[in-house]
């Protein structure tokens, strides 16, 4: 959009920016053109018709640029186009701003709580890259608590490339390996990589075992 076009949008009222949003604009990540676009899907609501053509038609936009945008935000997880069943029973396409609504989420909790030790790192950045998705509060405030009670980052990375490797994408999974490894005294990622040496180690003593088809379960440790 041109200033021109931004400036008869917000005169024919077709967007509306609540002061939060303004003032959080450099998290959304987004040129001001793609941020103004986001802000009105967000007046539309929560879930809405997917029509390229109406939104073209409210912004007095191309039609190309409105797919351009669309296709900018869904890449950045803040808004999803599915095929849902509409009230008469026929699919239709629906635009859901549910991971913008949790995008929000966060930003609040984050302002909140400007003085934890989670402010400054970039393990939520990691997860939600790992998991494709963005983290839920209740996730985010997991993760929170972890760095809140000094526990170490690259171990916490550690877990995150485990539950990987696992093929799990499911924060309760990590939470579990990080329980296990505290259990067992185990507090870096070097002490991590010497229990896996012990383990290895095992495993090759016992000759009845195929090591290409066995893993090392973390949540089967002798007391």
């Amino acid at each position: 959009m041109k200033s021109a076009e931004v400036i008869n949008v917000f005169k024919d009222g077709n967007i509306v920016i609540p002061i939060y949003f303004l003032k959080r604009i450099k998290d959304f990540k987004l040129k001001i053109d793609e941020f103004l676009f986001l802000m009105y899907l967000y007046n539309l609501g929560n879930k809405f018709v997917f029509d390229p053509s109406k939104f073209s038609s409210d912004l007095d936009i191309e039609l190309l640029k409105v797919m351009e945008y669309i296709d900018t935000l869904t890449n950045k997880k803040l808004i999803r186009v599915e095929v849902l069943k509409n009230d008469k029973g026929l699919m239709e396409e629906v635009v859901i701003l549910d991971d913008f609504y949790n995008k929000l989420s966060l930003m609040f909790m984050d302002s909140a709580n400007k003085n934890s030790k989670a402010e400054n790192s970039n393990i939520f950045e990691i997860i939600e890259k790992e998991f494709g998705r963005t983290l839920s509060p209740i996730e985010y405030e997991i993760i929170k608590a972890w760095l809140d009670n000094n526990m170490d980052e690259d171990l916490i990375k550690e877990a995150i490339k485990e539950a990987t490797f696992n093929g799990v994408s499911n924060l309760r999974y990590i939470d579990k390996i990080l329980y296990e490894w505290g259990k067992n005294g185990i507090t870096t990622v070097k002490a991590v990589e010497e229990k896996r040496k012990q383990r290895n180690k095992a495993k090759e003593e016992e000759s009845n075992v195929d090591l290409d088809m066995v893993d090392w379960n973390w949540f089967d440790e002798d007391e």
